[in-house]
Order: structure tokens, then sequence, then C-alpha cells
């Protein structure tokens, strides 16, 4: 009895959805093309990142900051290329998606990829 109209509700929102069509994002383009336009700006937020991380790092080594603390601070100042990362997946893969990498696969990689880049600059 519950099955059907969850049923029907899931068939109704795979439609609205569509996810078997692009159509927010740029349309005609392979996953390869998506990722080669976005991946320059994903490394240009990085590096701004760590560059901000490594500048703290060196003024703040003694009062024990986290390193998840630095992160956060440095995204005032690489707002500019951090924005352009999350409006390129927007167009790209759609509205939101921005936003969701950002807030998901994006920051689960960065703190690694801060203390990386940040022990490679000190050097």
């Amino acid at each position: 009895m519950l099955l059907a109209p969850l049923f029907g509700t899931a068939l109704l929102v795979a439609v609205a959805a569509d996810p078997l069509h692009d159509s927010a994002g740029e349309t005609g383009l392979a996953a390869q093309e998506k990722r080669a336009a976005t991946e320059p700006l994903v490394r240009s937020a990085t590096q701004c990142i760590v560059r901000a991380v490594a500048g703290d790092l060196r003024n703040t080594a003694s009062t024990g900051t986290q390193l998840g603390d630095l992160i956060a601070n440095s995204i005032p100042y690489c707002l500019t290329p951090v924005r352009a990362m999350i409006d390129a997946y927007d167009r790209y893969y759609g509205d939101g998606s921005g936003e969701a990498f950002f807030m998901g696969p994006y920051l689960d990689a960065l703190p690694k990829a801060v203390a990386a880049g940040a022990k490679n600059a000190a050097q």
C-alpha cells in the first residue's frame, strides 16, 4: 500500500530532475572536457589557500592554531579563485554542483593538500 505512492513520488522526482539530461550544465561536453576546464580553477584556488596558510604558519607557529582554522581563515583572502571554481562547477555540471563540490570532496581533500603544499613551501 505504501509502495505505490513511494514509487510514484520517486518516478516524479526522477522525471523532474532528469538525471540523464544535463540541461543545467554545458551541453555536449564530455566528462574529460569538463574536468579539463575545471582542474586549473581547482588548482588555482588550492594554491591560493596553500600560500595563505603557509604565510599564517610562519606568523602563528607558536600559537598552536589548528590547520582547519588556518584554512578557514584563508578563504576570505582566496575568495576570487574559490568563487571562480564554484561558478565553473555550476556552469559545467549544473546549478548547485559547485557548492556541493566545495563543501564535500574539495574540503575533504584540502587539509592534506594544504599540509603538503605548506611543507614544500617551508623547504
